[in-house]
């Protein structure tokens, strides 16, 4: 993969309504390319709506979002907590869905993900996480300028869950992009990212920026300050709803 660090995510003035409801108003953000953001906050604030906007699955009622870059159509890929395989098509062949002449690539994903000599499996045979693992390989595959992540940790047990946070850290120190991640974990927010943002009645109330070098280790006393602090601003946002 490659990654030419030019990229650039910016939003100004987004807001979504459904009907009546508001459920993203006044979002301003600016993110640099290869910076990891993690967006937290009660169920219903808009987190998983600000990611669909950005993915372009729905359009901003306000506002504009735009990805700069000196490619003409940059990249964009979105991984949801459902892995959303094709349960007919081979570990491989979903991999490379819609591509050809990637099978090489594809299969020193599967390599790097952990699923070597995994290829030709089918999804019904796979764990949970494994599954996880196919469907981070096929969104890497196409070498994307921005990640976006749906809570795609979510199911998984605490190991499995883990050990996708680590292996996630992993291939982006090799292989640096810009990540847009909605999880309600804080923890996994702190350990992953270079801001977390905590969103509030549909605004971003907090931008806080991580300011810790990788790897990182959960027993931190910083990162512990950090999730107790983060948590005191979840619970207040939880109890003004």
């Amino acid at each position: 993969m490659t990654h030419r660090g030019d990229e650039k995510l910016v939003l100004r003035g987004v807001g979504k309504r459904f009907g009546e409801r508001h459920v993203l108003r006044d979002i301003d953000l600016d993110i640099p390319a290869g910076q990891f953001v993690s967006l937290i906050g009660p169920s219903g604030v808009g987190k998983s709506t600000l990611l669909r906007l950005v993915a372009g699955l729905e359009p901003p009622s306000d506002g504009r979002i735009d990805m700069l870059s000196r490619a003409p159509q940059p990249d964009i890929r979105m991984m949801f907590q459902e892995d959303r395989l094709m349960p007919w098509r081979s570990v491989l062949r979903n991999v490379t869905l819609g591509l050809r002449g990637r099978d090489a690539q594809a299969r020193a994903l599967l390599a790097a993900v952990g699923l070597a000599g995994r290829e030709n499996d089918f999804p019904v045979v796979l764990s949970g996480g494994q599954r996880q693992r196919v469907a981070l390989a096929r969104a890497l595959i196409h070498e994307p300028e921005l990640l976006l992540l749906d809570e795609p940790f979510g199911a998984l047990d605490a190991i499995t869950r883990a050990a996708m946070q680590l292996l996630l850290e992993q291939l982006l120190a090799r292989q640096p992009r810009t990540v847009l991640l909605v999880t309600h974990d804080v923890e996994e927010a702190l350990m992953l990212s270079d801001r977390v943002l905590l969103m509030r009645d549909g605004r971003v109330a907090r931008d806080l920026a991580i300011g810790l070098e990788r790897p990182r280790h959960r027993g931190d006393p910083v990162l512990a300050a950090l999730k107790e602090e983060l948590l005191d601003g979840l619970l207040a946002a939880e109890a003004a709803r």
